[in-house]
């Protein structure tokens, strides 16, 4: 299910935003709005934008911040951002060409995996795309003791155009489950993967609808994912 970032109230109540989210986001933070209901919890797309025009996305390695004395070892994150990149990978190449450079048509999508609200920058992870299966098989002994997310996740995006840098479209999402990962039988049950499954398809799904011309009437500020 979804819940609400702490940065909803940070940004409504001019409180001072977390390192997490002004890091990644910059300048362009102001632009997101809060979602309705349905959408991320904080959300912006740029409708005056020629979508039209992307048929390529340039994925960038997936980001992961925590705090500085995190007890998500580096080799958990690497696992974790291994997942999401992965599950990206596959959902996009549905209707994109994945490239490995920017240019004209391309758009750059930046993904992050925030572990707690005064988070700072931590591993920037996956140059490289690892096996799914040996992914899985790895993260299964990350199900006992002290465990990332415990029960919840929260995720950013943005894309911008590969070659301007122009800011199209950015969210800020948080889900949460009914079982703590640090007791699930098996971490592919658990609900951080569960988390980055929905917020994988919703953006390359939205990024297509999008692009395609079938993104429908949308009001401003709705962006993937939803």
């Amino acid at each position: 299910m979804e819940s609400k970032p702490a940065v909803v109230e940070q940004m409504q109540s001019g409180q001072a935003v977390s390192p997490a989210i002004s890091g990644f986001f910059g300048s362009s933070l102001s632009l997101l709005q809060p979602g309705e209901k349905g959408q991320a919890a904080m959300v912006y797309v740029d409708h005056n934008a020629d979508w039209s025009q992307y048929h390529k996305i340039l994925l960038q390695p997936i980001q992961f911040w925590d705090n500085e004395d995190s007890s998500v070892s580096p080799a958990d994150q690497q696992m974790l951002t291994a997942y999401f990149y992965n599950q990206l990978k596959q959902d996009l190449e549905k209707h994109f060409t994945i490239v490995d450079q920017g240019g004209p048509g391309v758009l750059s999508l930046e993904v992050a995996l925030v572990n707690a609200s005064s988070a700072t920058p931590g591993l920037r992870s996956v140059s490289v795309i690892v096996p799914q299966a040996r992914i899985l098989n790895g993260v299964q002994s990350l199900a006992t003791g002290s465990y990332a997310f415990v029960g919840s996740a929260e995720g950013e995006m943005k894309v911008v155009d590969s070659v301007s840098g122009q800011f199209l479209a950015g969210a800020i999402d948080k889900r949460s489950g009914g079982m703590a990962l640090s007791s699930a039988a098996q971490w592919q049950w658990g609900d951080a993967e569960n988390a980055m499954n929905f917020w994988s398809q919703q953006i390359a799904d939205r990024l297509y609808r999008q692009t395609s011309g079938t993104a429908g009437a949308t009001q401003s500020g709705s962006a993937p994912p939803s």
